[in-house]
């Protein structure tokens, strides 16, 4: 199965063909004989197809024992073969920097994600080139490259149409991307980018559009085309899905095949799954079912009156989950219909990281947790019913996600979930490998331990071809990855990747001969708000757990008491490898968004110049204008009884929006569809010139504090009020500012069914800028 290995490529790019034709003085004198095509892979190089699903846990896939049905997950499996001890960081950009380079998360920058980088260097966001990708290394082996779906390795303060982008996709390797920079998108109006060019949705979700049907429908134009015009050319191609990340966006038809499933809520779910993975052959029959931790709702602790919301909200999920799954397989199928399918290596990866407990007690906008917003579930039914009830779940008109409980049962039979680097649930996703004709079915997992950072030297192993020592000129970092080529080709073959950290805002662990030690940190998913006493909290306080995975799959028993010889051996190691790979300082990963949210990643601007027509920055690089003290001063002309969207920032699950309606100045701050502060002018604007200034302040000067917006045209007041609460870090992590015009999400109902509701006055001049409290406008 293994390519014969090739002379090893010290430095990329390969140097140009030589020319094999001699030039004489004329043509008469001159020989042409060109030499052949140059080939720097072995005969036969295999595709590569990597398919990586977002925040699933390993008990949703029906074929492993879960209830969601995932048909092309079963078909991988049923005609390949399984691991189910391979591994991830517990987080979204951590993963996909180690999948795509072979290293250690913090060793590529990657510590969180890049939304919350900061100055230390293992969480700067950035990857540096001295780590190739994968793409970058095929690439120039002659592998045509394309990427699809989430991205989310792009520095935030980089991702506008201005660039730079040589860290974007096709900065690191990719000829071709299609998809969204950020860490999440909405699934019916993303802020999309082919290749470096910011572009819109082709359809409107009224038409139909959905974001996982949109970039299958790309990959399998982009695979027509590659055989039409370059079929001999191998190609590595990475379709990442924005599902099952948040929001759990479905169309009703996929969520309603659950209706009633999860009624026994998520103790009795978690049973079944085990049961489940047991009879598929999953986990062995000894297993255990850890307890649920004590801070987590148990479902009979759930009011009755809430509980159709919560089942409500997992049987999104499941649709969602499946819709994905079968999106993959259409790209499965074009494949083969175009005969690629048996020379073409399909990893299919189950999560990113374990399911996400981000939604905490269930929410029908998901981002207050990341901004400590702390809220009710009768909050959330109650604005719920102003959009439609229980069927606006899974819709345009909301941003849900699924109690913290639900993750927690998705990752059965584990203790943990996403962001805990410290258990299984957070780090174990299930991870499937075919390539018909050179490797046989077996329906029996793979049980060697690996992790994702294996997967480029696997294929680097099976192409024949070695890392190169420099790439572009510069020098490169070693791979910590582990070739698991051996375990595909033998099933009883000893594990080889012997040692392993995992560390994500201070839950961590240290692997290391089927021992594991781990210790969650200070701060638990699910629970809401700041972590109790985070102000004091030190790494040396932390209790450590202790466990041997080779007689405890699922962490049930610790060992701490029974061997503390053992513990501080592996919390030695631990130090060790932290040092090595830069994941100091301990909790580093929790700097912006529980110490400093005003540090978060910024342009480093004051104030701005903009026109009308200024569309889709992105929020991260946009004026914080719903957190900093500001003024936006519009010059423009207004027609009678004006219409339309002077500036919007942020979506439909939250945001902040001015508009004319029939010639009435409207400002609206939607506070994550659970409060929504609405003021308006006194009387119409008068048609002709105008400028029109709505300014923002602190009435209490500190993170999430109320704020007095005032609205005055021509310097005249006609309008003001008071937001209770501000959201101290973002509206959204994939929405945009847009002037003129409301791209994306309607942060306004009033709107809702007139998008974009272009302005229909012209505006001529937008400036913005930060104002210090001293500096406010009279």
């Amino acid at each position: 199965m293994i390519g014969a290995p090739l002379p090893p490529a010290r430095s990329l790019p390969f140097p140009p063909k030589p020319s094999g034709s001699f030039a004489g003085r004329t043509l008469g004198e001159s020989t042409y004989s060109p030499l052949p095509p140059q080939s720097h892979l072995g005969e036969d190089a295999p595709n590569v197809l990597v398919i990586l699903i977002d925040d699933a846990g390993p008990a949703l896939p029906a074929p492993l024992g879960g209830a969601v049905n995932t048909p092309t997950l079963d078909r991988i499996r049923g005609e390949g073969i399984g691991f189910n001890r391979f591994h991830t960081t517990a987080m979204c950009s951590p993963t996909r920097a180690s999948l795509l380079t072979g290293r250690n998360h913090h060793r590529v920058g990657a510590g969180q994600i890049a939304e919350l980088a900061n100055d230390w260097d293992g969480y700067s966001g950035h990857i540096p080139k001295s780590s190739a990708t994968m793409a970058e290394v095929l690439r120039n082996y002659g592998y045509s490259t394309a990427a699809w779906g989430k991205w989310h390795n792009t520095p935030a303060e980089e991702t506008t149409v201005a660039g730079p982008f040589d860290r974007w996709p096709t900065g690191y390797g990719f000829e071709y991307f299609y998809g969204f920079l950020a860490g999440e998108a909405s699934q019916y109006e993303p802020n999309l980018v082919r290749n470096t060019t910011s572009v819109l949705p082709p359809k409107t979700p009224e038409e139909g559009y959905h974001l996982s049907e949109d970039i299958a429908d790309d990959a399998i134009g982009w695979l027509r085309n590659h055989k039409a015009l370059t079929p001999d050319k191998p190609f590595f191609m990475y379709w990442a899905t924005g599902a099952i990340h948040g929001p759990h966006h479905i169309m009703k038809e996929w969520s309603d095949k659950y209706k009633g499933k999860f009624d026994d809520g998520w103790d009795a779910y978690r049973e079944r799954a085990l049961e489940g993975a047991k009879a598929a052959g999953w986990v062995p029959q000894d297993a255990e079912l850890t307890p649920r931790p004590e801070s987590l709702q148990g479902w009979d602790d759930i009011p009755d009156h809430q509980k159709p919301f919560q089942a409500r909200l997992m049987e999104v999920c499941a649709g969602f989950g499946e819709h994905a799954d079968v999106q993959a397989g259409r790209v499965v199928d074009v494949l083969e219909e175009l005969g690629y399918g048996d020379n073409t290596i399909v990893v299919y990866i189950w999560g990113d990281n374990g399911s996400s407990g981000e939604g905490q007690n269930g929410t029908i906008s998901e981002l207050p947790a990341q901004n400590l917003i702390p809220t009710t579930i009768d909050q959330h039914i109650a604005a719920l019913e102003e959009l439609g009830g229980l069927d606006a779940l899974g819709t345009p008109a909301t941003d849900n996600q699924y109690h913290a409980a639900w993750a927690w049962a998705g990752s059965s039979p584990y203790q943990g979930m996403k962001l805990m680097a410290s258990h299984l649930g957070g780090t174990r996703n299930p991870m499937f490998l075919r390539w018909p004709g050179r490797v046989a079915h077996d329906p029996e997992p793979r049980t060697q331990f690996h992790h994702v950072i294996d997967l480029a030297p696997t294929i680097y192993e099976i192409l024949g071809i070695s890392h190169p020592e420099e790439v572009n000129g510069i020098h490169q970092d070693p791979i910590d990855g582990t070739s698991f080529a051996y375990a595909v080709e033998d099933p009883d073959a000893e594990g080889r990747h012997r040692t392993q950290y995992f560390e994500v805002m201070a839950s961590r662990s240290i692997y290391s001969d089927g021992w594991i030690a781990s210790t969650p940190g200070p701060r638990l998913p699910w629970v809401p708000g700041a972590p109790p006493g985070i102000a004091t909290w030190t790494p040396d306080a932390d209790k450590w757990e202790l466990y041997n995975l080779d007689e405890d799959w699922s962490q049930a028993r610790d060992l701490a008491a029974e061997h503390p010889e053992k513990l501080a051996e592996l919390k030695e190691l631990f130090a060790i490898e932290a040092a090595k790979n830069e994941v100091l300082p301990i909790g580093a990963g929790l700097w912006v968004p529980v110490y400093h949210p005003e540090d978060r990643i910024a342009v480093p601007y004051t104030q701005w110049e903009m026109t009308g027509d200024t569309v889709r920055v992105p929020e991260f690089c946009a004026p914080a204008l719903g957190n900093k003290p500001n003024v936006v001063r519009i010059e423009a002309t207004l027609p009678e009884k004006a219409n339309g969207v002077l500036y919007k920032l942020g979506g439909a699950g939250g945001g902040l929006t001015a508009f004319f309606e029939d010639g009435i100045l409207r400002y609206e701050y939607n506070l994550f569809l659970v409060n929504r502060t609405k003021i308006a002018s006194s009387a119409a604007v008068p048609a002709g010139d105008a400028v029109i200034e709505i300014e923002t302040q602190y009435v209490e000067p500190r993170p999430g504090g109320p704020l007095q917006v005032t609205l005055r045209v021509n310097g005249d007041e006609v309008g003001s009020g008071v937001v209770p609460v501000s959201a101290p870090l973002l509206f959204s992590a994939n929405d945009c500012l847009d002037i003129g015009r409301a791209y994306g999400g309607a942060v306004s109902r009033a709107y809702v069914d007139r998008m974009p509701f272009a302005f229909d006055g012209d505006i001529t001049r937008v400036h913005i800028a930060y104002r210090m409290p001293q500096q406010a406008s009279a």
